[in-house]
């Protein structure tokens, strides 16, 4: 393997990492919609997307090197891939689905109404609140489902597959250069997790100007909604 086949190699591998990313809505709505109702930092969002990325990223390297010592083919690897986008669809569906189930409930318990209070003077006024507000208790189940998240996500991304990838391996490993698949595994990581890393900044930035004070209360449904749709995608190739 030549200096010339490897930065042809190298240019194929960030084009593709940039390319598969974005056309891939999967890749940064979820951090989108979870950073917005949860609350995350700006940082915070940046960490986990990176995480699950480099995870998206080294579960199909790791594969495919597993795939490849065994001598399985192109044809055979992509298969395999293709089977761990339906489990990964399907567990993204299955999380969006579930959160936008409790996002509904949320939004119930959190709708405003009255109660009538009487006094010993004879006084009697109305007080509007909700179950669920600022003066709410923090629940134990409420900071599980919070630090959940984060890992829900990951796992999701590390059965994710990247089968633009998996012909890229071939060539460095066919010719026992492991310093050029180093390098390629490295440029369509750096590649993939940067323009997720784009993408979830512009979406961030993007919603903090957004403020629908009336539909904030249904905020987690909508994100539910959003994150399923991905998995809706990812399974019927839309």
């Amino acid at each position: 393997m030549d200096h010339t086949s490897l930065n042809y190699l190298t240019a194929l591998a960030a084009f593709t990492g940039v390319v598969h990313t974005a056309m891939g809505p999967d890749h940064y709505v979820p951090f989108i919609a979870m950073a917005r109702v949860g609350r995350w930092s700006f940082s915070k969002m940046l960490v986990i997307t990176v995480l699950c990325g480099l995870g998206h990223v080294l579960g199909s390297v790791a594969l495919g090197l597993v795939g490849l010592t065994l001598g399985l083919m192109v044809g055979g690897l992509e298969a395999i891939e293709a089977a761990r986008g339906g489990v990964a669809a399907w567990l993204l569906l299955g999380f969006g689905l579930a959160y936008t189930a409790w996002g509904i409930r949320h939004a119930l318990r959190k709708r405003p109404h009255s109660h009538l209070h009487g006094h010993a003077d004879g006084t009697v006024h109305r007080h509007s609140h909700a179950h669920v507000d600022d003066h709410s208790h923090v629940h134990a189940g409420n900071k599980d489902r919070s630090s959940l998240t984060p890992w829900a996500l990951f796992v999701v991304f590390v059965f994710g597959p990247c089968e633009v990838l998996i012909p890229q391996l071939m060539y460095p490993v066919a010719h026992h250069n492991w310093w050029g698949l180093f390098v390629v595994v490295a440029v369509f990581a750096i590649a993939t997790v940067g323009t997720m890393v784009a993408a979830v900044t512009v979406g961030y930035k993007a919603l903090d100007k957004v403020a629908v004070p009336h539909l904030e209360r249904y905020s987690h449904a909508v994100a539910g909604l959003a994150i399923s749709a991905c998995g809706v995608a990812i399974k019927f190739g839309i």
